[in-house]
């Protein structure tokens, strides 16, 4: 045994020893192939040399030797502390524990992670788990280390956490054998890293430190026996921190690169991946002038003979290499250079260097690798030729070349090929570094370190010499550190302690770096001229052999040597330690490279300048840096001339980059993952015991154990020793108010009582110690403690068992005793009424028999009697049916003797007539045959085709007779056109007349005949009227006579519906069900699909507010980087910008022509618009022809026919249309008589207002859209630009037709103000204060310009109606010229045609026509069966009517019909509205700003409580309303985007301040209800009254805007559940989870856990959070929502999602905590949840959904009380129906008891639960989520909730301060 398996014993007396290891006692002992197998004692031990045991796997029995009573064998642990996350919470802390621990956990529970102290244990699974999603980093994010099941991610944020509270660095020190998995431990580490720190920069540091992961696995892993993707060098990443704790910036170092791999690997091995990534990708493009081949065709990649890795794709990895690289800002250019760097590599290795004449070597003159190489490289082929075969020696006087030996010259080959990927990787290394490098000062740092662990193989060399030293360096470290805690430890607890001796590995390190040891001998035996490994080995053995205890020689070798490492002893072979310490190169190799074409190549080898360095040795060049040698050594100087040369090796860099990282670490804070490989097939989940123990050995895991246990291991805080240990406490010695007193009665009194009669308990005071806080107990006293806690709670079991069997057993014989009396009474009753029964059944068998017997006498008789007529009746008829049959017979053979002489007759006769018909047929064939001949000839003859003909002339001269009438129809058109343009010479005249008109002062006259003749008019019109009653009674005595058919029509058709109703009645009580389930089925897809789509909205909502949130960040960065004075203080206008960029809405009028630009335009994110499609070639003739052979001709025809229909029906809408809108202001041109003398100044003003509009808007469109759109292109605009100009020229018609109006009045003005004067002369003797005295000039002049007006109308009226007729003639002529071009096209084809193709094809012009006849006939068939049908409904109705009596009805319908037409043709009136309160606000322009702070951004909470509810929101829609009316669209949409702005600045502004964001998310959504209820469309009206559909708008569609309030609704609902949440976050888990309200039922662990290394250890215990606290905030809601009145609907949803948070987090902190897995801690968080779901009831939100989220916690809390036998599998299936199967799983195996009386989970149980939910959750669709998505949200809906407030009864407080509001 080793010194780690023993320490636990060193604590037991002799007395004691006899009282643990008794009979049944539970012991570990070695095993060959186990390494540690459990076993069971036979027998007390007391004293004996042997003892019996039994193996528990096999049930063996055999004796065990025991040698020392020292020695005895390991004690095993309870089973309730199997599986502990924590192994030294262990009560005996050995090596077979923690093996078994380890294995219970890898293999039962696949749990990867586990705790020892201060090191993370990570087993490899050799398989992808899903356990490192970004959902886990967030609950590991902020959480204790302790409080967390083991992970990597915990570990992470411990070191995160103590650097960002304490400005300390820290480092994780990632170290374990190669497949071990320190790689990817290191890069979860960092990716944790990067997204706790993730930076707000543009440069997302974060994602290039990731990035640098694949680089450096291609060029810095390979593969090997061990690991697929084994690290061959180490590095260390400090990872850089703001002072906001977010990354910056990155800095890698790296360690001994295995260059050796370059040239040569191991079977079964591969080199670097970078290699086989090349040649993968060979067939890429840009990769072909490398002339890359197969790797197996390479010499440096063919060793391992395995190019291949199972899985892995390396043309995938090349390209995500060249992404990193491209990332990391590598050019393309220099990755291309790199690449052809290392084909290089590749080439080299294939060239053949073959032995010359004598000592030398050469090089084939047609190597083409050697060319390949040196053009890839671009140096000389001739020089490097020469020189591989050749080297310099520089003496004093002169140069000589000396040839090498083929040995010699492929050494350098080799050392060349594996110095240029050495300086490949340092550049590439380099470049990172740059790319990671930040100009931002760096206050901490969080260093990874992935280096390689202790090493041993078969023939270990220098290599590992050096990976062993540096292991050496970091366990000594190691173990400080642990030694340091466990230190700091009893001081904080005040604990008197001796010092505990611990391994110190100095010694060692000593051996190899101290002053002439290993690496000092090395060297100075490389600076020898002629050292050679077998000399300096001997130096080793002459100055350290038998001097060193760490230093052997082994007994059969002169060229090795052992080291007893702290892990195990390695025996070092010394052959090629000086060549690789040396590790130099041919100078003539590396001044060829130099000077190479290429820059990166020449710069690779550049020489680095050092100032202490002159030269170096001639003949070779080091790799790496120059250094002093150490004071008292040999120093290499070798004297050239008068220079000097010193040179370091690769031990001393070695040394000196070590003695670098020790001082990093020394001055960081250490966190130790130690990476175990459990197996060596790299198979999953398989534990190998033999390897692991040899890992557990060497990473130092036992070692920490060791210390730990040399102390005080297990520890209690005095309230959990005393909650766990009160059973064995008196209740005088209990002292609640002081936990360390009870706890030291409990010790001392209580238990060392019990001592008195046993020689074992704790009264040596050195078993424990009491601290401040803490008691602490030694190794194995835990144990004992649950022991007599275990006995005393057995014995407490026996005596109420005791007490309880004797009351069952007494109750039990009283029951018997009261059983029998009562069985014997009732017996003897039953007895006697039994024989009574006896005696009444035998006198009724004795009658029942007599009656029997006559009855079946009788029987018997008539049953013969019946039988004899039978008998007799069938013997008669048998012998009447043979008489007959025989007759029949008889009768049956004549009728056929008939039949057959008949049938022969005829068939004769027929044969004979059949003969003679085909003769004839012979004959008249052969006339047919030849008249046919003679009918052919004649067909081919020219009479017959003109007879043919004749037909088709006849219709072109028909054709031609048309055309003659449609010219003379032409010709009248003519005519017509001149007839026009007389009209138009009258219309000159009419014109000069009313010029002469205007000029004349009294037209009474005219206008009094005017009068007359419109009251003629009004007489005829009432003497039509009179007509039209007349023939409306005339109607109504034809429809009673049609009122007695319907009546029996109607008799019919009741009885008709009767029958059909009775049908509809049995079909419906069929489909009732069938419909329901539809209709049930289909409103749950569109609810979830409604449900999908809102939520998706909102996440792009929530998106688009995180995104303008980080642009507002960013503009304010860039505010505070360019400000050349400092900080400066800018308005803001971000918000208004992403607003307007964000909804189009808000500007219509600018977004109007955006899309009709041609041009691609960026459409955010890198992304363009797509182009539209390019149109599809126009169809050949050919293709037409092949389409149309499928075409049915009378569809396509009844097509083209509905097609022309549409066309009118358009057309005639269009006349309607314009009709109408000439029409309109003839009936306006009245009321501008009534109108006051001030109507032209207005009406000039107005033009010119309208005037100014206009060219605003036409310089704004023209600005945007020549921005947008080029309408130039090639001399052809695009449809765009097309409808753009048709809309510009209109537009400009219109403003000179305005302009035009406007110089008419003002000359008319002018005109008015010069002829007054000379009116006055003429008519009132020249007194111009008479002229215009009642206005009547100004009267005069407005009806003489109203009729100028009308004749104007009626004049182009007449000229649209002759173009009109003018146009439709035209398109008559042109469809006449197209139908007579066709039909001249097909006479043509036809003519060319022959006979039968003519013939074909008129037969197929004639069946074309006569379909599309058919076919119009067909559809005014249609037409007129529904023009009947509809009148005969509409002579139902009124049949009905007046069979009712609603004659009057219908003499109504008529009147209102005649008044109808009279309005349309009437004059309208002006009406004057009552001047009352509207419900708006006006205000001005420049008061928009103060409205909005007043209303918006100073409005307080407190203020807002005591007014009317959303009041806010109210008067911005009476502002809103005000912008209607006046119709000024540009006002109100400042107004409402400034709402908008100003809403989310406020919101953002006070986001932690829950009352203002409660008060605008209530606010907004009372905007949003109020712009629906006064939208003016129907469904929004319903509930309002009639004054509230008077408030509608009028003039503006607010629809856009509505969506935008109801996502600025959804931000704000967004930004207060966040705020909620981070309230409730700390609650949960102490509310749910850690409170205990059941008194007296414990759930505590069931040992003393170690106190975790955690950042809070130093800190005050934070707030605790109770049950009470939870509830408090969740009251603290509800009131503040319900006083701003939110929306009752919208109050249920925030508590659905509140309670869906709390459930998630409570379940998801479940699935990570052991301690919480047992059935005491479900009971305690069943009885939790209740409490929430009565507050859910208390406060009426039961129905809200809420408690349906909780539904997951709820069934794990259940599955942690549930039974759980074999028997149970289907009923936790069933009940566990909400939770996904990996939670079941988990939940079950992190079950652990309290108490040894409850049993853990069998792993066979779990699997028979992962068997059956696989079963169901494959037909219902398998989720194997582990975690649930805190951050999942709801979709949140806003219900239509409509006010009852009118908008006229709200006046406005003096307390907002909005004076400047008017009332209209």
């Amino acid at each position: 045994m080793t010194s780690a398996e023993l320490y636990v014993q060193t604590f037991l007396k002799d007395s004691e020893i006899s009282q643990v290891y008794v009979k049944g006692a539970r012991i570990w002992v070695p095993d060959e192939e186990k390494v540690w197998v459990g076993a069971e004692l036979l027998e007390n031990y007391t004293g004996q040399k042997t003892i019996r045991i039994q193996i528990e796997d096999s049930a063996e029995e055999r004796d065990y030797a025991i040698k020392d009573k020292k020695r005895l064998p390991h004690l095993r642990n309870p089973e309730i502390l199997i599986g502990e996350n924590d192994l030294t919470s262990l009560s005996y802390l050995n090596e077979p524990e923690v093996l078994y621990n380890l294995q219970v956990r890898f293999l039962e529970r696949n749990c990867i992670y586990t705790y020892c102290g201060i090191v993370l244990v990570a087993i490899n699974p050799y398989q992808q788990l899903p356990i490192y999603g970004n959902e886990l980093i967030q609950m590991y994010s902020g959480q204790d280390m302790g409080t967390m099941d083991p992970h990597i991610f915990a570990v992470a944020e411990e070191a995160f956490k103590l650097m960002s509270r304490f400005d300390k660095n820290q480092s994780i020190i990632v170290s374990g054998e190669s497949g071990a998995g320190k790689t990817v431990s290191a890069k979860y580490a960092m990716r944790y890293f990067a997204m706790v720190g993730g930076s707000q920069a543009e440069t997302q540091v974060e994602q290039k430190v990731l990035a640098s992961n694949p680089i450096m696995e291609a060029i810095g892993n390979a593969k090997t026996t061990r690991n697929d993707n084994s690290s061959r060098f180490g590095k260390y990443i400090e990872i850089s921190f703001s002072k906001n704790n977010a990354i910056i910036g990155a800095h890698m170092r790296t360690y001994l690169l295995e260059k050796s791999r370059v040239v040569f690997q191991a079977a079964e091995e591969r080199n670097y991946h970078i290699f086989y990534q090349l040649c993968a990708s060979r067939d890429r493009p840009e990769f072909k002038k490398f002339c890359l081949m197969s790797p197996d065709d390479f010499y440096y990649t063919s060793h391992g003979m395995a190019p291949e890795i199972d899985g892995v794709d390396d043309a995938e990895d090349m390209l995500s290499a060249r992404d990193a690289l491209t990332m990391l800002g590598i050019t393309e250019k220099d990755q291309m250079m790199i690449f052809q760097i290392q084909s290089a590599v590749l080439h080299f290795g294939n060239v053949k260097i073959r032995e010359a004449d004598g000592e030398s070597s050469e090089i084939k003159k047609d190597d083409k690798h050697l060319s390949i190489m040196c053009k890839l490289l671009g140096i000389e082929e001739s020089q490097m030729r020469m020189w591989l075969c050749h080297k310099k020696i520089v003496t004093v006087g002169e140069v000589l070349t000396k040839p090498l030996t083929l040995t010699q010259a492929s050494f350098a080959q080799d050392a060349l090929a594996k110095h240029i990927y050495a300086q490949t990787f340092n550049w590439i290394v380099e470049k990172i570094n740059r790319a990671l490098h930040s100009n931002t000062k760096s206050t901490k740092f969080i260093g990874v370190l992935d280096i390689y662990g202790f090493e041993t193989f078969e023939v270990n060399s220098f290599e590992q010499f050096c990976i062993n030293y540096a292991n050496e360096k970091l366990q000594q470290i190691f173990n400080m550190h642990v030694f340091k805690l466990e230190q700091e430890e009893y001081v904080r607890e005040a604990i008197e302690w001796s010092f505990i001796d611990f391994y110190d590995n100095q010694p060692c390190i000593d051996l190899i770096e101290s002053k002439l040891g290993i690496l000092d001998l090395l060297d100075e035996e490389c600076k020898m001229p002629k050292g050679s490994d077998e000399n300096w080995c001997q130096k080793l053995y002459d100055k350290h052999l038998g001097k060193a205890k760490h230093f052997e020689k082994p007994r059969m070798s002169r060229s090795a040597f052992i080291i007893n490492h702290f892990a195990d002893r390695v025996e070092y072979q010394a052959d090629g330690f000086l060549e690789k310490n040396r590790d130099t190169v041919l100078e003539d190799h590396i001044n060829i490279l130099r000077a190479s074409e290429f820059e990166l190549v020449a710069e690779l080898f550049e020489e680095k300048v050092d100032p202490n360095e002159k030269k170096s040795r001639a003949g070779s060049a080091t790799t790496h840096p120059m250094r002093q040698a150490p004071k008292g050594g040999r120093s290499n100087k070798k004297t050239v001339g008068s220079q000097q040369v010193q040179k370091a090796t690769v031990g001393d860099q070695f040394r000196e980059s070590l003695k670098k990282l020790m001082e990093t670490l020394n001055a960081t804070t250490p966190h130790y993952i130690r990476c175990i490989k459990p197996n060596d097939i790299k198979e999953a989940f398989i534990f190998d015991p033999k390897r692991a123990v040899e890992q557990l050995r060497a990473c130092g895991v036992l070692e920490t154990i060791r210390i730990s246990a040399a102390g005080y291991p297990s520890r209690w805080t005095y309230p959990e020793f005393f909650q766990r240990y009160r059973v064995l406490a008196r209740s005088k010695d209990i002292d609640r108010s002081d936990h360390k007193k009870t706890c030291e009665n409990v010790l001392t009194k209580v238990i060392q009582g019990s001592v008195k009669k046993t020689p074992r308990g704790l009264e040596d005071p050195d078993k424990y110690r009491f601290g401040k806080t803490k008691i602490f107990f030694r190794a194995g006293q835990v144990a004992y403690l649950e022991k007599l806690r275990s006995d005393k709670l057995k014995a407490c079991g026996i005596m109420i068992q005791k007490h309880v069997k004797g009351w069952l057993a007494r109750r039990r014989y009283q029951r018997i005793t009261k059983s029998v009396t009562l069985l014997q009474k009732y017996g003897r009753g039953l007895l006697a009424r039994r024989h009574a029964k006896f005696l009444r059944e035998t006198f009724a068998a004795t009658r029942i028999q007599k009656q029997w017997k006559g009855y079946r006498a009788r029987r018997e008789y008539v049953k013969v009697r019946k039988a004899t007529i039978v008998i007799q009746s069938a013997i008669r008829g048998y012998f009447g049916r043979m008489l007959f049959k025989q007759e029949l017979h008889e009768h049956r053979a004549i009728t056929i003797q008939k039949m057959v002489r008949s049938y022969l007759a005829r068939r004769r006769y027929k044969r004979v007539m059949r003969g003679i018909v085909l003769l004839q047929s012979h004959y008249r064939r052969r006339r047919a045959k030849k008249q046919l001949k003679v009918l052919k000839i004649e067909a081919k003859s020219v009479e017959h085709i003109k007879n043919v003909n004749k037909g088709l002339e006849n219709k072109i001269i028909q054709l031609q007779q048309r055309l003659d009438a449609k010219n003379k129809e032409g010709m009248s058109i003519k005519e017509q056109e001149v007839y026009i343009k007389q009209l138009k010479g009258e219309l000159e005249k009419l014109r000069s007349s009313n010029e002469e008109g205007k000029r004349s002062s009294n037209k009474v006259s005219e206008l009094m005949q005017q009068i007359k003749d419109l009251q003629e008019e009004l007489s005829r019109e009432r003497e039509e009227k009179q007509v039209l009653i007349t023939k409306s009674e005339e109607m109504v005595k034809e429809h009673t006579q049609m009122l007695s058919k319907l009546a029996e029509e109607k008799c019919q058709l009741k009885e008709q519906l009767e029958e059909a109703n009775l049908k509809l009645q049995q079909q419906e009580t069929k489909t009732d069900d069938e419909m329901k389930k539809k209709l049930e089925e289909t409103n749950a897809l569109l609810a979830a699909e409604f449900d999908s789509e809102r939520s998706h909205h909102q996440r792009l909502v929530k998106e688009h507010a995180r995104l303008q949130q980080r642009l507002e960040n960013l503009q304010s960065e860039m505010a505070v980087m360019n400000s050349p004075g400092g900080h400066k203080r800018t308005p803001s206008d971000i918000s208004a910008i992403s607003l307007e960029s964000y909804t189009s809405s808000v500007s219509p009028d600018e977004v109007k022509y955006d899309d009709e630009g041609p041009e691609e335009k960026d459409q955010g994110y890198g992304t363009k618009k797509k182009k539209k499609a390019p149109a599809p070639p126009a169809p050949t003739a050919n293709a037409m022809e092949k389409e149309m052979k499928n075409v049915d001709i009378g569809l396509v025809l009844k097509l083209q026919n509905k097609v022309k229909e549409l066309e009118g029906q358009r057309t005639e809408l269009e006349e309607k249309l314009e009709r109408y809108e000439e029409e309109t202001p003839q009936g306006t041109t009245d009321n501008a008589v009534i109108s006051n003398s001030a109507f032209n100044a207005l009406k000039m003003q107005e033009l010119q207002n309208e005037n100014d509009k206009l060219k605003r808007e036409v310089n704004k469109l023209m600005k945007s859209i020549s921005e947008n759109v080029s309408f130039e292109r090639g001399g052809t605009n695009s449809p765009a630009g097309k409808e753009f100009m048709e809309q510009f020229t209109a537009m400009s018609d219109e403003l000179e037709r305005r302009r035009e109006e406007c110089l008419q009045l003002r000359a008319m003005l002018a005109e008015k103000s010069i002829t007054t004067h000379a009116i006055a002369k003429e008519s009132y003797g020249g007194m111009d204060d008479i002229v215009n005295e009642d206005n009547e000039l100004a009267l005069a002049y407005r009806t003489q310009k109203e009729l100028n007006r009308l004749l104007e109308n009626q004049l182009q009226k007449t000229e649209k109606d002759t173009k009109k007729k003018e146009d439709k003639l035209k398109r008559e002529i042109r469809d006449l010229k197209h139908e007579n071009e066709a039909a001249q096209k097909v006479i043509n084809q036809n003519l060319q045609l022959g006979p039968e193709a003519k013939i074909e094809a008129t037969m197929q012009h004639e069946i074309t026509r006569l379909t599309s006849e058919n076919l119009d006939l067909r559809e005014k068939a249609d037409k007129q069966s529904d023009q009947i049908r509809k009148l005969k409904k509409m002579l139902k109705v009124y049949a009905k009517k007046l069979k009712d009596g609603d004659v009057a009805e219908i003499e109504a319908e008529l009147e209102r019909d005649d008044k109808q037409k009279k309005s349309d043709d009437g004059v309208a009136t002006v009406k004057h509205l009552d001047r009352t309160y509207m419900g708006m606000l006006e205000y001005k322009k420049e008061d928009e700003a103060q409205l909005i702070k007043c209303l918006i951004l100073d409005l307080k909470p407190k203020l807002a409580q005591g007014l009317l509810p959303g009041l806010p929101s109210y008067l911005l829609f009476m502002c809103v309303r005000h912008t209607d009316y006046i119709n000024d669209d540009e006002k109100v949409r400042t107004l409402l985007t400034n709402t908008i702005n100003g809403i989310k600045k406020c919101v953002k502004k006070h986001s932690k301040e829950l009352d203002r964001v409660i008060m605008w998310l209530a606010n907004t959504c009372r905007l949003l209800h109020t712009l629906k209820q006064y939208s003016g469309e129907k469904a929004f009206q319903s509930e309002n009254t009639p004054r509230q559909n008077e408030h509608c708008l009028r003039n503006f569609d607010l629809s856009e805007y509505r969506q935008v309030f109801s996502d600025l609704a959804v931000w704000i609902y967004q930004t207060m559940i966040k705020y909620m949440e981070e309230v409730i976050q700390p609650m949960v888990v102490s509310a749910l989870l850690e409170h205990e309200a059941i008194a007296g039922l414990t759930a505590s662990k069931p040992a003393g856990m170690r106190g975790r290394s955690s950042s809070s250890a130093h800190e005050e215990e934070g707030r605790e959070f109770s049950l009470d606290s939870l509830v408090k905030a969740l009251n603290k809601y509800v009131q503040i929502l319900s006083q701003h009145a939110v929306d009752p609907e919208l109050v249920k949803q925030v508590f659905r999602q509140l309670y869906y948070y709390i459930g998630s987090n409570a379940l998801n902190n479940l699935l990570l905590r052991k301690d919480m897995c047992n059935w005491s801690k479900g009971m305690q968080i069943r009885y939790n949840l209740s409490h929430l779901e009565q507050w859910l009831r208390d406060n009426k939100l039961n129905e809200s959904g809420a408690q349906s989220t909780l539904e997951p916690i709820t069934q794990a809390s259940q599955l942690l009380q549930a039974r759980k036998s074999d028997a149970d599998v289907d009923s936790i299936c069933e009940m566990c129906s909400k939770l996904t199967t990996p939670q079941i799983v988990k939940i079950l195996n992190l079950y652990t008891p309290v108490d040894e009386f409850e049993e853990r989970v069998p792993i066979s149980f779990i699997r028979k639960i992962q068997e059956r939910l696989k079963s169901v959750k494959r037909e219902e669709g398998e989720d194997n989520t582990l975690l649930m998505d805190t951050k999942f949200t709801f979709p949140v809906t806003f219900p239509f909730n409509p006010s009852s407030v009118t908008l006229d009864s709200i006046d406005i407080p003096e307390s907002l301060h909005l004076d400047f509001l008017t009332r209209v």
